[in-house]
This record gives C-alpha cells, structure tokens and sequence, in this order.
C-alpha cells in the first residue's frame, strides 16, 4: 500500500490485516515522520519505547483477536494523565509529574486496540487560543511557510491539531473548554469534534473549566473522527457529569446526505468586521447544503453577545478553584526560595510555577467568586448561561443543525496578540455559545484564505445528536473536497 501515513484508519487497518504492512512498521515511520517535525514544537514527550512494544504484541495477535483499532498510533495532548508518563497539562508547576493512573478516555482507546505514539504541547493547563503559552515554548503551525513570521495552530490543543495537519498520526486527542478543538482545526486544516458534554469522561484530564471540558477528536476527514468518537465515549462512574444516554451507531447514516434537514442561520454570527473571505465560506456552506436538497432557515439566538463575556466569567471562576490544589504541598513543584510561613511558601510557588496567562484568569475567577461579587458576576453569569441554553433550545425545535464560521480569522502569526488579550479572546466568538450549552460541534476545513492559510466551517448539533451532526459534516466535506496540506517540503 502506497503512502499509508496519509491512508484513512479504515484503509490502515485493512492494509494492516491483509499483512500489506505490520504495526511495527507503521509505528516507526509515524516516529520517522514526527521526529522530522520537531522545528514546530508539536510534542512535549515521546513515547516511542513503549508504542514499539504495543506494536509487536499486536503483530502477534492472530486475526481474530485484532481490537478494533488494533495498531493505530495516536497523539495525545498533555492535558491526558496517561499512566508512567509525563503529564503537566504544559505548566511549570507540574514538569515533573508523572500520572500514576490512566485517563477513562486514553483507557478505552487502548482498550480498543490504538496506540500512543506520543504527548502533543498546548497552552499552559488549556489557557489560550495560540498555544504560546507553552511551558516548552511556543507550538508552530504545520502551514507556516516563513520561520521567521511563524504562525499559531490556534489553542488550547494546538499541537494535536497541527500533529493532525503535518500527518504526524492516525488521530490525536485535544479538550474543548470554549473552542480549544475547533479553533485549532480550523488554523491547522483538519477536522475538530466536541461531543455532547458528558460524553466522553473527563476522569484523568487536568481540569480547567469543569463543567465545560470534553475531549474530542482531530481527524484527517469526518469518517475518522466518527471511529475515534466511537471509541472514546463512555459512561463513567469515576465522572458523575458523564451521561448514561447510549452513543447512537455514528456510521449507520452518515452517507446519507442532508436532504430535507432543517439548517438554521443564526444572524448575530454576521459580526461587524468578520473578514469577507469568512463570509464568503459561510455563503459557499450555505449554497453547498441547499444544493444537497437542506432548507436554510434564518434563526435567532438572541444572547449569544453575552456569551463570550459569560464565558470569561464562569471558566476562570472555574479555574481559579480547580488549581487551589496546586500550592506546592501535595505534588508538583514547589518554590526553592526561603519562606518564613506557609502562605509565603503558596504565594511563591504559584507565582513561580503558574505562567502570565494563567495567573491573568485565576485573578480573574478569585475576584468573581469573592464575597460581594459572587452574585454581581458569577451568579448573574450562571442566569445568562441559562438564557444561551434557553436560546439553542428554541432554535433546536425547529432546526436540525446549525452553520457559522469556526474562527474570525485565518492563523495569525504567533505574538501578533499577545499583548492584547481581548482580541485573543475574541478568537473563540463562534465557539463559546455552544460549549455554554454543551452542545456537540464540529470544524471542517473549508476553503483557503487569501494568504494561503485553511479557513473552517462549524456545524452544531443539538444534545446527543453526533450522529446528525456527522452525517451533516460529511455531506459537506464531500462536495468540499478539501485537499491542500502544510507546506512541509521534504519532510
């Protein structure tokens, strides 16, 4: 089989069962291939010893004990605990830790046969939307063309997106807090999923924003990331968000086409400013649906202003709790300077361990949690929260799915927004509304800007319903016909 690296999983796991190709063979030219890329900072740990070895153990297997994946080398972002491996969600404050337990969803993949290659860079504890603010050191998109104006692969999950994009394996894993999936994938070309919240368990992800993380897929095409999904989500006693409801069979309609689905058009996504080329994306998803026998029908999502400001609201309260554990105490790292008291030793090690970023929004969620402002601005949020839910909740029972742009702009060159946090805010604009409400939503690569950078489309589903939002994405991504690729030379 010519060219496996860029063959769709299917036909690798075809290739592999007809003994065209062994496991071990495609895991070291997945190795070959991502040591050659180590100029974008795509990896934060190499797990090649331990892929090898899985690698050989499945060559042993005979034909009918294969696992459904049996062999398919994944990159995991670092935000996974994956259990005697280095997991320091990119932060200084926890370099050195290494997972004493394995992560539900790395879990069940390896239950299901994959393989983890290695651990992909990210904004520190998935704060960011450029994946600058690494612990590692800024991660480079794969489409950079120019070092010397290198671009973003977008964040939190920059580095599996751009893995994904440089073919660098079979899938990766990234998390989605407020667009940390499809924001990246639109920057990197590749396709980003956020299912439903609860369907994938968060139980061994370092959390940043509770009760909006959920993992999710980056694929080469729609087709890969319903197998990666559908052996990602699960039920989980040790995550009591995670949902009971059943997957649907993500491959039994999904060629079906969208004829006679209802695809809403949320006018407040027509922003002032939103660059042409984008609009002109959205028309093209719009005119390519229609054509497929969809009806495109305006909608209204009235609160979706207030989602972005909601956001940065309830995400950082959320963080400034979930990272109290980090205090120098338990685990993870501790300041080497002298104290005279314990809170002098908690002041110094998360001044030193934490990085600017994350300071800036765990400031942020203590002041709104304090006494006095709680009701002012988290409790008020909470309401506004409702209202956004409130608003997809009318528009899902006349509608099917929901079309937007994924991200305002194509990548943009690392440190153009760094000192202006607001503007890297706005990076997740179309992104936000849906994790608010928990949502399932994909990116799809589009088109190609005017400055030769991919451009993405987002779909949103209504809860639970992956498998409409899959077959709608694939209808898609076939008359699309996305096939431009980083320009990686001779890589």
């Amino acid at each position: 089989m010519t060219n496996i690296m860029n063959a769709d999983i299917k036909n690798i796991i075809k290739a592999i069962a007809n003994k065209e190709y062994s496991v071990e063979e495609l895991v070291n030219d997945f190795i070959k291939k991502i040591d050659k890329l180590d100029k974008f900072n795509l990896v934060s740990e190499k797990l090649y010893d331990e892929a090898i070895l899985q690698a050989k153990k499945a060559d042993a297997k005979k034909k009918e004990d294969r696992l459904p994946l049996e062999g398919i080398p994944i990159a995991v972002k670092d935000i996974f605990c994956t259990e005697g491996n280095k997991t320091s969600a990119s932060s200084n404050i926890l370099k050195n830790f290494k997972a004493p337990y394995e992560s539900t969803v790395t879990q069940s993949l390896k239950n299901a046969g994959a393989i983890i290659i290695c651990k992909t860079n990210m904004d520190e504890f998935a704060m960011g939307s450029a994946s600058d603010t690494c612990n590692l050191g800024n991660v480079i998109n794969p489409w950079t063309k120019d070092f010397s104006k290198p671009l973003t692969p977008g964040g939190s999950s920059g580095g599996s997106a751009g893995i994904m994009a440089a073919s660098g394996a079979c899938f990766s894993l990234g998390t989605d807090t407020g667009g940390s999936i499809r924001q990246p994938a639109s920057f990197c070309g590749v396709v980003g999923i956020k299912p439903t919240y609860g369907r994938c368990s968060r139980f061994g992800i370092i959390a940043f924003a509770s009760s909006l993380d959920q993992a999710g897929p980056f694929t080469k095409n729609v087709e890969d990331g319903a197998l990666a999904l559908t052996h990602m989500v699960s039920y989980d006693k040790k995550d009591s968000t995670t949902s009971m409801e059943k997957m649907p069979d993500l491959f039994k309609n999904l060629k079906n086409g969208v004829r006679g689905l209802k695809i809403g058009i949320p006018k407040q996504y027509d922003i002032e400013g939103i660059p042409s080329e984008i609009k002109d994306l959205w028309n093209k998803g719009k005119k390519i649906l229609e054509k497929l026998g969809a009806e495109i029908i305006d909608i209204s999502l009235p609160h979706t202003k207030y989602a972005l400001p909601t956001y940065y609201i309830i995400a950082p309260a959320e963080a400034s709790a979930n990272l109290a554990r980090y205090d120098g105490v338990k685990y993870g790292y501790r300041s080497k300077n002298k104290f005279e008291d314990l809170n002098e030793m908690y002041c110094k090690t998360r001044g030193e361990g934490f990085g600017k970023e994350v300071k800036r929004r765990l400031l942020i969620g203590t002041y709104v949690l304090s006494s006095g402002y709680y009701d002012a601005y988290y409790l008020h949020a909470q309401k506004v929260r409702r209202r956004i839910i409130e608003d997809f909740d009318n528009a899902f029972n006349k509608i099917d799915l929901i079309l937007t742009p994924t991200a305002p702009s194509d990548a943009f060159m690392i440190g153009e927004k760094t000192e202006d946090p607001i503007s890297m805010y706005l990076n997740d604009i179309f992104t936000v509304p849906s994790s608010l409400a928990g949502l399932p939503a994909l990116s799809l690569p589009g088109a190609m800007s005017d400055n030769g950078r991919p451009l993405g489309l987002q779909l949103i589903g209504n809860t639970f319903c992956e498998d409409l939002l899959l077959r709608g994405a694939y209808a898609i991504e076939q008359e699309i016909c996305f096939k431009n690729e980083p320009p990686l030379g001779n890589l």
